[in-house]
């Protein structure tokens, strides 16, 4: 059994993270922190976690007692929290864009903060770095729109189909965070389909370094945001370099995610939804279709604050410490 603290406890994500770790066997949460709330307990803020008995702390990093500490903190505070930990030897997974980039002119430039503490970390996606997730100390936890966007086109990458991807991603709102904003406040996004950041969104870069590492790829991304509470639909456009067919992508798609515990492709032609993967850590990936031009869409289906964000924090989590990979998070979607 492993103490767990998380640091960041009160939003979405924190949520989630407390959500599936209360049916963990092997993993313990002694410390959920909150300069907001302090005091306050769990379910007053989390009103669903009413069976768990904690209060809200106030704790600077070096008074969490814990072998694995979450930081679901926002982008720029992540990086004056994490390296204390470490220097404690704790283990930690962040939630946070800080440590995604192996260059860190790169955050600086995308997230406008001047990085003032860089640490080697392991990007948070088991499905390209599960043997250097098994051995880190400090996991970068993916995007939500990376997570989704990086699986829907791995495979084609990775098989030198394409040269450039062209992404389009629709998000729930949940992905704004807790705190309203004006773009999240109901009467603005209800019977709104709003893209935002349309050629200069974060995650572009971050989508677009992980694919090149399998394949010279150019990537083109734009969000949208969608009036649902969770979920992101990701499209996937490229021109194909050679003439194949919808069935042999298909078969190249079961053969890379064969025995991925959290990854289902769908059959040619069937479309994800978001209902089927709501609430879980799987990722849903189909359509394969091939129109007469040659360009092949594929279709990919998240629950941002699960397999994009507390989920897959888990299953790091999980591999880090050689539980079961798929221990506490094995729900499946909520449909409808």
């Amino acid at each position: 059994m492993i103490k767990v603290g998380i640091v960041g406890a009160s939003g979405y994500t924190g949520g989630e993270l407390l959500r599936f770790l209360k049916n963990h066997s092997n993993a313990e949460v002694v410390a959920a922190t909150s300069r907001k709330f302090d005091g306050i307990p769990i379910h007053k803020v989390h009103p669903h976690l009413r069976d768990i008995d904690l209060k809200f702390e106030n704790l600077k990093p070096s008074e969490i007692d814990a072998d694995l500490v979450f930081t679901a903190t926002p982008h720029g505070a992540s990086m004056k929290i994490v390296p204390e930990l470490i220097e404690e030897g704790v283990k930690v997974v962040d939630l946070s864009g800080d440590y995604r980039f192996e260059d860190t002119d790169v955050y600086e430039k995308w997230y406008g903060f001047k990085h003032t503490n860089p640490l080697d970390a392991v990007y948070g996606l088991p499905e390209i770095n599960r043997a250097e997730i098994k051995k880190a100390d400090l996991i970068a936890n993916p995007g939500c729109f990376p997570t989704g966007a990086i699986l829907a086109c791995l495979p084609i990458v990775a098989e030198k189909l394409v040269d450039t991807i062209i992404v389009d991603s629709k998000s729930g709102v949940s992905g704004a965070g807790v705190k309203p904003t004006e773009a999240s406040h109901y009467p603005n996004c209800s019977d709104n389909v709003a893209p935002y950041a349309v050629t200069s969104h974060r995650h572009m870069p971050e989508i677009q370094e992980k694919l090149r590492k399998f394949g010279d790829v150019k990537v083109s991304f734009t969000p949208h945001l969608v009036p649902v509470t969770r979920g992101i639909l990701t499209t996937a456009h490229s021109f194909l370099k050679e003439d194949v067919s919808s069935d042999y992508v298909k078969e190249i798609y079961d053969k890379f995610y064969e025995g991925e515990p959290f990854v289902r492709v769908l059959d040619t032609s069937e479309i994800p939804r978001l209902s089927s993967v709501r609430g879980s850590n799987y990722c849903h990936i189909g359509c394969f279709d091939i129109d007469e031009n040659g360009r092949i869409v594929l279709v990919s289906a998240i629950d941002n604050l699960v397999k994009g964000a507390s989920g897959q924090a888990i299953q790091n989590m999980n591999l880090m410490f050689r539980f079961p990979e798929t221990e506490s998070i094995e729900t499946v979607g909520l449909h409808p």
